[in-house]
C-alpha cells in the first residue's frame, strides 16, 4: 500500500452498523469469488454476504455477524467441502492478525484472484479491459521493507487485528524482511526496560533490500518524554544495521518530528541506482520487485522531455533521466524534497516542490518551465487517485503517452474512463503483485493518445 504523508492508525470512530448476535445460527453457504478488500462473496436468500478466510468454490458453514442493507458481513465457522487451492498458513497470527487476508490460498490462486477483481473493477466503472492483463510477480515471502506497528498494554509489538482493533502480538511475521521483525522485537523489549514515563503507541521500520541499513520511526500519542539519543545508543549493539531514529508526536492525528538521532536517511540499491531516502518519505514496499516495477514503467520509453508526477523520491525520474532529454520531477511531500533533489543531482532531471494539481494547472495555461507538451507523463497518485480535475488537465496537455501507477482498482477506473474519453486508448495493464499474501495489488496501465 502506498503512502504519501504518515498518517497515525491509533484509536478510530466507531462507524454505523447492525451488529447481529454472537448466538446467530450458522448457515451453509457457496462461495462463489473473490472480492476487493479481502474478502470472499456467498449468497443467502438472495443477499450478499461477505466472507473472509474462505475460497471460491468452497461450501462453508458461516454465521452472519453485521447485517447492513446491501450486504452482510459473517465469520466462518467451518469449512464443509475445500477447495483445491487451500493451502496451510506460514503464519501462525493468520486469520487473527489483519495484516494478510490470503495466506490460505497457494500464491498461483492469488494471482488469479487478483487478476479477476482487477478485470471486474475496471469493466465495473465502465473500463474496455484489454484480452490479457499482464502479471508482474516475484517472491512472495519476506518481501516488505517497511512495516509498521502497534504496542500493546504490555509493551508488545504486533498489528491491528482483522475483526478489531486491537493489537495482536506477534512471534513472526512471514511477509517482511527477516531483519524488520527482529528490530521490531528489539526496540519494543528496550522500550520496556527504559520504562518511559508515555509508552510509545507505534513503531515503524524501513530498510533497504540487502538488510544493510535501516531507520526507524516512533510515534507517540500527544507529548511524551523519550530519551531518544539513549535510546539509539542502546539499540546500536543490538542492530549494527540502523542508522537513524526519528520519534513523531501525533496531536489529533496530525504527526510532527520532534527529535531524531542518528542519520536522516538510506541509501537504498534499486534499479541500477543508488537512492537516498529520508525518515517517512514513500519508497516501493516491496524490495524483490522494486527492479522489475521501474522496468515495467518505463520499457520502451524515449523522448524529449517527461514528467514523473508525485515523484517521491524519484524512483521513476532517474530511470527516466537517461531515455529523455529533460525530466521534471514533482513531488510536494516535505518527507521527498531533499532526497529527490539529491537523486537527480547530476542528470537532466530537475526536482519541482508542487502539488501535482497545482503544477498541471499552470502548465496548462503555458506557465513555467513546462510551456511546451511533454512527450510522456508518469503518474503514481495515493489510493485517492487523480481525481476529476486532474485527469481533465492530463487530457488538456494530451501528451502522446501516459503511464499511470496505481494502487486501487475503484479509483483507477473511475480516473482511467475519463482520460479515455479525454483521447487515449489503454495499451497495455500490468498486475504488479507488491503484496502477496494480501488483498491489495498494483497496477501499471500504459496509455497513448
Amino acid at each position: 500500500m502506498k503512502r504519501r504523508t504518515r498518517s497515525f492508525s491509533g484509536h478510530k470512530k466507531a462507524v454505523s452498523r447492525t451488529a447481529v448476535s454472537d448466538a446467530a445460527p450458522a448457515q451453509l453457504v457457496q462461495i462463489e469469488k473473490p472480492i476487493y478488500g479481502g474478502a470472499f462473496l456467498a449468497r443467502l436468500e438472495g443477499k450478499a454476504v461477505f466472507v473472509p478466510l474462505a475460497l471460491p468454490g468452497e461450501q462453508a458453514r458461516v454465521r452472519v455477524v453485521e447485517e447492513k442493507r446491501g450486504y452482510a458481513t459473517a465469520e466462518l465457522e467451518a469449512i464443509v467441502a475445500a477447495a483445491a487451492e487451500r493451502v496451510v498458513p506460514a503464519c501462525k497470527h493468520f486469520g487473527t492478525c489483519g495484516g494478510c487476508q490470503y495466506q490460505h490460498a497457494e500464491y498461483k490462486a492469488q494471482l488469479a484472484y487478483k487478476q479477476a477483481i482487477l478485470r471486474e473493477t475496471l469493466e465495473r466503472g465502465g473500463v474496455r479491459v484489454p484480452e490479457e492483463i499482464a502479471v508482474l510477480a516475484g517472491e512472495p515471502w519476506a518481501y516488505r521493507n517497511r512495516i509498521r506497528l502497534a504496542f500493546d498494554a504490555e509493551g508488545k509489538t504486533g498489528y491491528r487485528g482483522r475483526r478489531s482493533h486491537a493489537v495482536v502480538a506477534i512471534e513472526e511475521c512471514p511477509i517482511a524482511a527477516p531483519l524488520l521483525v527482529q528490530a521490531a522485537f528489539s526496540a519494543a523489549e528496550l522500550f520496556r526496560r527504559f520504562a518511559v514515563p508515555s509508552r510509545p503507541a507505534e513503531l515503524s521500520v524501513f530498510g533497504d533490500a540487502a538488510e544493510d541499513s535501516m531507520l526507524a520511526s516512533v510515534f507517540t500519542e500527544g507529548a511524551a518524554r523519550v530519551p531518544l539519543r539513549d535510546y539509539f545508543d542502546a539499540l546500536l549493539p543490538q542492530i549494527p544495521s540502523l542508522r537513524g531514529v526519528e520519534l513523531v508526536e501525533v496531536h489529533q492525528g496530525q504527526p510532527r518530528t520532534v527529535a531524531r538521532a542518528g542519520a536522516e536517511s538510506i541509501d537504498y540499491r534499486a534499479a541500477g541506482f543508488d537512492y537516498r531516502v529520508d525518515h517517512g518519505a514513500f519508497f516501493q514496499v516491496n524490495r524483490w520487485l522494486v527492479d522489475e516495477l521501474v522496468e515495467c514503467v518505463t520499457s520502451g520509453l524515449r523522448g524529449g522531455q517527461a514528467w514523473d508526477l508525485f515523484a517521491g523520491v524519484g524512483l521513476f525520474a532517474r530511470k527516466l533521466a537517461g531515455k529523455f532529454e529533460r525530466v521534471i520531477a514533482v513531488e510536494s511531500a516535505p518527507a521527498a524534497m531533499a532526497a529527490l533533489t539529491e537523486n537527480l543531482k547530476g542528470t537532466n532531471a530537475t526536482a519541482v516542490k508542487a502539488a501535482t494539481l497545482e503544477f498541471l494547472r499552470g502548465a496548462a495555461k503555458g506557465e513555467g518551465p513546462d510551456a511546451i507538451v511533454p512527450d510522456l507523463i508518469v503518474v503514481d497518485p495515493p489510493r485517492a487517485g487523480l481525481g476529476a480535475e486532474t485527469t481533465e488537465l492530463l487530457g488538456r496537455i494530451a501528451a502522446p503517452e501516459l503511464v499511470y501507477v496505481s494502487c486501487d482498482p475503484a479509483t483507477l477506473a473511475r480516473d482511467l474512463r475519463e482520460l479515455v474519453n479525454a483521447g487515449y486508448a489503454i495499451e497495455r495493464i500490468t498486475l504488479a503483485d507488491l503484496f502477496p499474501q494480501t488483498f491489495h495489488l498494483e497496477t501499471v496501465v500504459k496509455l497513448r493518445r
